[in-house]
């Protein structure tokens, strides 16, 4: 394995885990935010509402992309696999 074979599996790995994390973290972002502006505008500052609408908001977007997210993480893990033979010379 030449150094561009290693460094091209490295950037796969970081482009796979962005791509199934960074949906996941956006919602998260988002759904505080949310929820951050509604408290202030309300003055409710009750820990657990934030914790909710997060955890709702995670679930849905699992419940939306989770399919795609999965093929993402399939395609990677054959290519990897696929790459072993190529690894090992």
């Amino acid at each position: 394995m030449n150094p561009d074979q290693a460094a091209t599996l490295v950037s796969d790995m970081f482009r796979t885990m962005l791509l199934v994390v960074g949906p996941v973290l956006a919602a998260a972002l988002v759904a505080g935010v949310f929820v951050g502006i509604v408290q202030t505008a309300t003055q409710i500052n009750d820990p657990s509402i934030g914790f909710l609408v997060k955890v709702g908001a995670l679930a849905l977007v699992s419940l939306l992309l989770g399919p795609q997210l999965v093929t993402y993480v399939i395609d990677y893990t054959h290519a990897t696999f696929g790459a072993i033979a190529q690894v090992v010379r």
